[in-house]
């Protein structure tokens, strides 16, 4: 039962991450049917940009909570500059081209995103300065650790915070009526253009928050990993049902506990043939089952081709 409790923390901690990310796929794809695949390029973005700022205020004695929260305030406006430019630069112009033009863009960005980052802070690993003290806490045998308790009450925090504006909000109202349609929404006074970038935006300011908590919960930062991160959040986003708020936050719990319970348990049931090295196996098989079953996702409402 101890390991079982743990493995459920580490998923859980895991998947609030993929939920967050999740969250930025889903909301865009739900108002203009695209697959931003660079949103995870953001996620680097933002963890980078953190390992930097620690960098430079870090040796100048500011306290280590107001240090972190100092870099992800300075990540956020980054990413969001990024998400807008992305928006307005790269996939407006394309907003009524044929779709396999905005997703070619939208790799392209991500790869342009990436070598930039390389130049910028190098190809190597990078070191990510664990400025905070981390502390264990005994749950029933298992081990939790204050960088896992925040990561996850921050999440359910911004997770909470998004429904209540995405569903109680005049922006939501807004947002909501551009994705059901945005011809009719704009006959309606609403500025759709707008709408949209404040979308990119958004997704772009979670982005940046997913970045640092990776970046510290792992205590390294690359170039590269925004790229299996951003993959499997869109996969969380898929399962959970894509263009669906609440399934993308279902979605990104539900991929991070399979991962971790599939890496403590597969590699003992078949002796240690697939350990913890095969958990992104575990996970997409159960992607292809629910899709399998149940092609519009757990939460899935049926987004098809508007006439």
């Amino acid at each position: 039962m101890d390991i079982f409790i743990q493995q459920l923390i580490n998923g859980l901690t895991l998947g609030a991450v993929y939920a967050v990310v999740a969250l930025g796929y889903t909301m865009v794809y739900g108002i203009i049917q695209l697959i931003n695949f660079a949103h995870g390029e953001v996620v680097m973005v933002g963890a980078m940009v953190a390992y930097s700022v620690i960098g430079v205020l870090g040796p100048a004695g500011v306290p280590p909570l107001v240090l972190v929260a100092i870099a992800t305030g300075c990540a956020i406006p980054v990413c969001m500059l990024i998400g807008y430019t992305m928006e307005r630069l790269a996939y407006r112009p394309l907003r009524n081209a044929p779709r396999l033009a905005p997703l070619i863009t939208a790799i392209g960005i991500s790869i342009i995103l990436q070598h930039v980052a390389m130049l910028v802070w190098s190809r190597n690993p990078l070191a990510f300065p664990q400025v905070v003290k981390v502390q264990s806490y005994a749950i029933g045998g298992a081990t939790i650790t204050s960088v896992q308790i925040a990561i996850i009450g921050l999440s359910l925090a911004m997770m909470a915070g998004l429904a209540a504006l995405v569903y109680r909000t005049r922006l939501g109202t807004a947002m909501r009526a551009t994705a059901q349609n945005p011809q009719v929404a704009g006959l309606m006074g609403i500025d759709t253009d707008r709408i949209v970038a404040l979308t990119f935006v958004i997704g772009a300011a979670l982005a940046a928050v997913a970045g640092v908590m990776v970046a510290t919960y792992y205590g390294i930062a690359h170039y590269t990993m925004g790229s299996q991160l951003g993959l499997k959040a869109f996969c969380a986003a898929v399962l959970g049902g894509i263009g669906n708020v609440p399934g993308a936050m279902l979605g990104g719990l539900v991929l991070g506990v399979v991962e971790a319970l599939g890496a403590g348990y597969i590699g003992d049931l078949t002796g240690n043939v697939f350990g913890s090295n095969y958990q992104d196996v575990f996970a997409f098989i159960v992607l292809i089952g629910v899709l399998v079953l149940r092609p519009s996702g757990l939460l899935g409402e049926r987004v098809g081709d508007r006439a």
